[in-house]
């Protein structure tokens, strides 16, 4: 989902037109940012709760090991 997000941003601002005050430029340009708004802060959200739990497991298997 960043992914996502990270590669609509960045082809909007290079490939398709850029956006200003305004808005995109292109209706593609309108598409890509749209993209990019609804992925960025959920995937940020699901990246956030991924390495929360990573870091939780590896907290209990680390815990298993010593007993």
């Amino acid at each position: 989902m960043v992914g996502a997000g990270v590669l609509s941003a960045l082809l909007l601002e290079t490939v398709l037109g850029g956006f200003g005050p305004t808005g995109a430029s292109t209706n593609s340009g309108w598409f890509a940012l749209i993209v990019a708004l609804m992925c960025l802060p959920f995937g940020g959200l699901l990246l956030a709760l991924g390495i929360a739990k990573w870091l939780r497991n590896r907290s209990i298997a680390r815990r298993e090991k010593r007993s």
